[in-house]
């Protein structure tokens, strides 16, 4: 799995799922749909997940943020 870019203009990072392709993920939406396609994951493992910067980080949004 291969999580993009942080941005600060969004709340998603677009994550790259094996045998799924890209999904726009918010940071409540990451681990759940993570879990549903891969259960044993280790979500520490940078073998497993790699992040593109800041790992484990999310853009600060805000409803109504542009």
């Amino acid at each position: 799995m291969y999580v993009g870019s942080f941005g600060d203009d969004h709340r998603y990072r677009l994550v790259w799922l094996r045998g799924v392709g890209w999904e726009p993920l918010s940071e409540e939406e990451f681990e759940p749909r993570i879990r549903q396609l891969f259960p044993d994951i280790d979500l520490d493992d940078p073998e497993q997940v790699h992040w593109a910067d800041r790992p484990q980080e999310w853009p600060a949004w805000h409803p109504g943020a542009a």
